[in-house]
C-alpha cells in the first residue's frame, strides 16, 4: 500500500469512528484496526489523534470552503459591478448549494455529515472546535454579505435569522444523510435534487422579512 493509501484509510476509518462513537471513545487501536494498518503509520501520518481529527475536517472542508468562498465573491462582485446591494437569494445560492452537493461527493461524505452533525449536539467541544475554526472565515464572508444586502436589519436580528438558516440547513442535511422517512398518509418527501431550490426559498423568505 502507498503512502497516500495509507493515509486515506486511517482518515476514511477515524472519520467512520469519530461519527459512529465519538471522538473520545474511538481508539488509535480501533482506527489502526478498521484501517488495517498498524499504529506507526498514524503516528507518522498524523503524529497524534487530535492532529488526525484536524486532518479529518481538513480534508472535508478545505475544499468546500473554497468553492463556496468563490461562488460568493462572484455575488458580491457581480452586485459591486452594478452598483447594487448583493440579492439575499444569490448570496444563500452560493452557501448552500454546494454545502448540500457536498452530501453526494464521496462516499465518505455521509459519515463527515454524521460527525458534524454528532458534535453540534454533544456537549463535548472537540470536534465542534476544530470545526468551527475553518467554518468561520467563510461565516464571516456570509454574514457581511447579508450585511450589505439586508441594512435595514440590526446585526442582532440578522445574526438570529442567519442561526435559524444555519440550524435549518444542518437538519436537510442530517435527515438528507439517511434513508427518506416515510409518513403513512402524508406525501412523499421533497426529490433530492429540489432540496436546495426549496430550502433557499425557505430561508430566504425569513431573512428578507421585515423587523
Amino acid at each position: 500500500m502507498s503512502q497516500t493509501d495509507t493515509k486515506t484509510c486511517i482518515l476514511d476509518a477515524a472519520e467512520k469512528l469519530f461519527a459512529e462513537d465519538g471522538f473520545h471513545n474511538t481508539s488509535l487501536r480501533g482506527i489502526t484496526s478498521l484501517a488495517t494498518v498498524n499504529l506507526a503509520a498514524v503516528n507518522y501520518h498524523f503524529g497524534c489523534k487530535d492532529a488526525l481529527l484536524q486532518a479529518v475536517i481538513d480534508r472535508r472542508l478545505l475544499p468546500l470552503n473554497q468553492l463556496r468562498r468563490q461562488k460568493l465573491q462572484a455575488a458580491l462582485d457581480r452586485a459591486e459591478a452594478t452598483g447594487r446591494r448583493p440579492e439575499v437569494r444569490q448570496l444563500l445560492c452560493a452557501f448552500i448549494e454546494p454545502t448540500l452537493e457536498f452530501r453526494n461527493s464521496s462516499p465518505g461524505a455521509k459519515d463527515f455529515i454524521a460527525l458534524i452533525g454528532r458534535a453540534m449536539n454533544e456537549p463535548d467541544e472537540t470536534i465542534r472546535n476544530c470545526f468551527l475554526r475553518q467554518v468561520l472565515p467563510i461565516f464571516q464572508l456570509l454574514f457581511s454579505g447579508l450585511q450589505r444586502a439586508l441594512p435595514d436589519l440590526s446585526e442582532n436580528i440578522l445574526m438570529a435569522r442567519l442561526q435559524f438558516t444555519m440550524g435549518t440547513m444542518g437538519h436537510v442535511m442530517c435527515i438528507s444523510a439517511q434513508p427518506a422517512l416515510q409518513i403513512p398518509g402524508f406525501p412523499n418527501p421533497v426529490a433530492d435534487d429540489k432540496l436546495a431550490k426549496e430550502l433557499i426559498t425557505f430561508v430566504c423568505a425569513g431573512l428578507e422579512a421585515p423587523c
